[in-house]
């Protein structure tokens, strides 16, 4: 019996040493006896630095003497009160970082000690799930909302476009065919403002297929070279001689590109370069776009990819807010960006190679 009994301890005791939730366990005078695993991963501190020592060396202050308070009042009152339910706090790692954790408590008494045990889940991932999940219904109403208002807003737009063309066959004055030349500019923003905004607002189905990306980028030359050449702008494609395929819609890709190349164009006023170049790595594949541009500055780094947000004289803010949402909605892929005032922008696409089994 005793055995039987060993046996399902030293189980137990390997179960709870490698599960995915930090157990910490303290006696009565607070004192650290049990730090698993998932406990040194989660907190970052080894066992080394932890068992043999006061609880309060690993947690925040605040969290510090509310644990030691309830602890103390347990072993005078035998009275809990966070035994026996989850409670959700803030948690502070070694390194300062701090992150959501739902802990729960346990108390055992052997042989007249008290031993608490705290089991400690990390929220962070489940906190985003939610955050998005909420995103998603909330941008969801507001696409509905979005392409109701563009219908009604664009029908009358297209009335005054058309008129104002009209108007123009008919008037010699030209001031007032400056005018009108004004009202038809001005309806063409608005225009493409609301195809940006409909755009950004409503949910795509995405599609997973075999992109050729040499191809697909070799595309994007052809359809920008003359304008590249009348502003005095070269686009150096420097591309994976062998045939690079990546995973993804191959229309909102092209998407991406496109408007990656125009907002380097569009940064160099004065003519220069801009570099697109492939690599693969890791089972993934980078597209990078720089240009010689003028940059961005530190302030509009952290803006650069908000709705509406744009530094330049005229767009709608949305091009860059579009293309990173297109290639997040991409498994496994991601724009970044990088930038140095005066010296130009890179943006660096990241894309899963096309594996046979997708």
């Amino acid at each position: 019996m005793k055995k039987n009994n060993t046996k399902e301890m030293i189980i137990l005791k390997n179960a709870v040493e490698n599960t995915n939730e930090a157990f910490v366990t303290i006696d009565e005078n607070h004192t650290v006896i049990f730090f698993n695993k998932a406990a040194e991963k989660m907190f970052g501190y080894s066992k080394a630095e932890v068992i043999g020592r006061d609880l309060n060396s690993i947690l925040s202050q605040d969290c510090s003497q509310n644990h030691r308070n309830a602890v103390d009042l347990y072993v005078k009152t035998g009275k809990p009160k966070r035994i026996g339910h989850e409670t959700e706090m803030t948690v502070s790692r070694k390194n300062g970082d701090t992150f959501p954790a739902a802990i729960s408590f346990s108390v055992t008494d052997i042989g007249g000690r008290l031993f608490f045990t705290g089991i400690v889940r990390d929220l962070t991932e489940k906190n985003a799930l939610i955050e998005k999940a909420i995103s998603s219904e909330r941008m969801a109403s507001l696409g509905q909302l979005v392409a109701e208002i563009t219908h009604e807003i664009k029908n009358p737009l297209m009335v005054i476009g058309g008129f104002a063309q009209q108007l123009r066959r008919s008037i010699d004055d030209e001031k007032n065919l400056h005018k009108l030349d004004i009202i038809t500019r001005e309806v063409k923003r608005l225009e493409n403002l609301l195809s940006d905004v409909r755009e950004f607002h409503l949910s795509k189905t995405m599609t997973s297929e075999r992109v050729d990306l040499k191809e697909l980028l070799r595309e994007i030359y052809s359809m920008l070279k003359e304008d590249c050449e009348r502003q005095d702008i070269q686009i150096k494609m420097k591309i994976h001689e062998k045939a690079i395929f990546v995973a993804g819609d191959s229309n909102r890709l092209k998407q991406v590109f496109l408007n990656l190349v125009k907002n380097s164009m569009e940064s160099m006023e004065h003519g220069g370069m801009i570099k697109v170049e492939t690599k693969v790595s890791g089972g993934f594949a980078e597209i990078t776009v720089k240009d010689e541009g003028c940059g961005i500055s530190e302030e509009d780094k952290e803006r650069i990819f908000s709705p509406f947000y744009t530094t330049k004289s005229h767009g709608t803010g949305l091009g860059l807010s579009i293309s990173k949402r297109i290639i997040e909605d991409h498994l496994n892929s991601s724009l970044t960006m990088d930038s140095k005032e005066g010296r130009g922008t890179s943006f660096k696409v990241t894309l899963p190679v096309y594996q046979e089994t997708q």
